[in-house]
C-alpha cells in the first residue's frame, strides 16, 4: 500500500462538537485527490486533470494524481490487489476531489467507472468518501456536452459526497492543448479555474465540520445514538 497519512481512528472517534472547537480546525493545505478516465497516451482528460492539479497547487493546496494504468476492473482482483490499495489510500487521504471524463457515447467512461467502483462507500467503521467535497469535469471530442458530468454528479450523491455546483466540460478539447501540452488560455481555461477556486473554497468550508454536515438521524436511531427527546419529536412530527 501506498504511504500516505489516513485520518485518524482517534480523531474520527471524537464526538463532532468537540471537532468543531477553533483548536480542532485544520491548518494544512487542503488535500485533493484527482482521477481522470482515460488510458490513451495522449489523454485529454489526463492533461485537464493535470492542469487542475497545477491550479490547485497555486491555490495552495496538496494534490495527488491516481494513474489508472493496471487497476483491474471490478470484481477482477482482490481488494488486496496493489492498485486498488493505493485508490482506497488516495480516497483515505483526501479532503476533496476531481473527477474528470471523457464523454464517451453520451456516458463516462469504463475506466472512470471501475475507479469509482473500487472506491466503496465503507470500509470498516470510515467511509472513504462521504463528507469530501468533490468537483466534476469532462472533455468531449466533439461539441460542448453535459452528459458525463450530470452522471459524475450522480455518482458523487450517490457516495455521499459534497459536489460541488460549478462544473466544467470542454468541447474539442484536442483543440485547446499545445504542443508542450499546456492548456490555451480561453474561456475554457478560465472555467477550470473557477471550478478549482470553488472547490478549494468549499473544502476549506466543510473539511472540519463534514462527520456533523452527512450525520444522519436514521444512522443514529439504528445505532442507538438516538436520545430518548429526539425519538419523542421524531415521532410527534410524524403525527
Amino acid at each position: 500500500m501506498t504511504d500516505f497519512p489516513a485520518l485518524s481512528p482517534e480523531f474520527l472517534s471524537q464526538p463532532a462538537a468537540e471537532r468543531l472547537e477553533p483548536g480542532a480546525m485544520s491548518s494544512h493545505p487542503p488535500r485533493i485527490l484527482l482521477l481522470y478516465g482515460s488510458l490513451r497516451e495522449r489523454s485529454f482528460s489526463r492533461l485537464v486533470t493535470e492542469e487542475a492539479a497545477r491550479i490547485l497547487q497555486s491555490l495552495g493546496a496538496e494534490t495527488r494524481i491516481f494513474d489508472p494504468h493496471g487497476l483491474p476492473l471490478p470484481d477482477g482482483a482482490g481488494a488486496d490487489h496493489p492498485k486498488v490499495q493505493e485508490l482506497r489510500a488516495l480516497s483515505m487521504w483526501s479532503e476533496g476531489q476531481v473527477w474528470c471524463s471523457p464523454e464517451r457515447h453520451g456516458a463516462i467512461t469504463g475506466v472512470m467507472k471501475s475507479q469509482i467502483d473500487w472506491i466503496p462507500l465503507e470500509l470498516g467503521s470510515v467511509r472513504p468518501t462521504q463528507g469530501r467535497t468533490l468537483a466534476v469535469m469532462q472533455v468531449s471530442g466533439g461539441s460542448q456536452s453535459f452528459n458525463a458530468v450530470n452522471t459524475l454528479r450522480l455518482l458523487g450523491r450517490w457516495m455521499r459526497m459534497i459536489t460541488i455546483p460549478n462544473q466544467s466540460s470542454v468541447a474539442m478539447a484536442w483543440k485547446e492543448f499545445g504542443e508542450d501540452d499546456r492548456m490555451k488560455p480561453s474561456a475554457y481555461y478560465d472555467r477550470v479555474v473557477d471550478v478549482m477556486e470553488e472547490l478549494v473554497k468549499f473544502t476549506l468550508l466543510t473539511r472540519d465540520r463534514a462527520d456533523y454536515l452527512v450525520d444522519r438521524y436514521s444512522e443514529r436511531k439504528a445505532s442507538g445514538r438516538v436520545s430518548e427527546v429526539a425519538t419523542l419529536v421524531a415521532e410527534a412530527m410524524r403525527t
